[in-house]
């Protein structure tokens, strides 16, 4: 009666895990940001770790618990890499605070200057590209 139940427990959570593989890679398709991605192939880390410990109590074999707890080892270490990446990457692609407060400063002389030299090409009628009658 023990084996029954522990082998239709072990038929429903393989079931139920590969369920979560299949929404997992549909995040990692279909995610909107790099987050939501790093988030889903951690999460498929942890149901890869979840299908062999499955295998090891449907087999029997202890070795695969091993393999189990070095594939969780190598996937907390590549969350934390992709974490880095991402950080490093926000960074370099927004401005400091010093920078957008400069930014902000040097907007109202930007403008004058821009209009500045709008309004002078407007006075000499053409810009440098058009020729006048008397050129050559």
């Amino acid at each position: 009666m023990t084996a029954l139940i522990l082998s239709w427990s072990v038929w429903v959570a393989l079931v139920v895990l590969a369920i979560a593989f299949l929404l997992a890679v549909w995040r990692v398709i279909q995610g909107p940001t790099l987050a939501d991605r790093v988030v889903a192939l951690d999460m498929l880390t942890g149901i890869v770790i979840g299908f062999i410990a499955l295998i090891a109590i449907r087999t029997g074999f202890t070795l695969y618990i091993d393999i189990a707890i070095s594939l969780g080892l190598v996937g907390f270490l590549a969350t934390v890499a992709f974490a880095r990446f991402i950080l490093s990457r926000d960074r370099r692609e927004r401005p400091g605070p010093a920078e957008v407060a400069k930014a902000l400063l040097d907007a109202p002389a930007a403008r004058k200057a821009t209009r500045k030299k709008t309004a002078a090409k407007s006075k000499t009628g053409t810009g440098p590209a058009v020729r006048r009658k008397g050129d050559k």
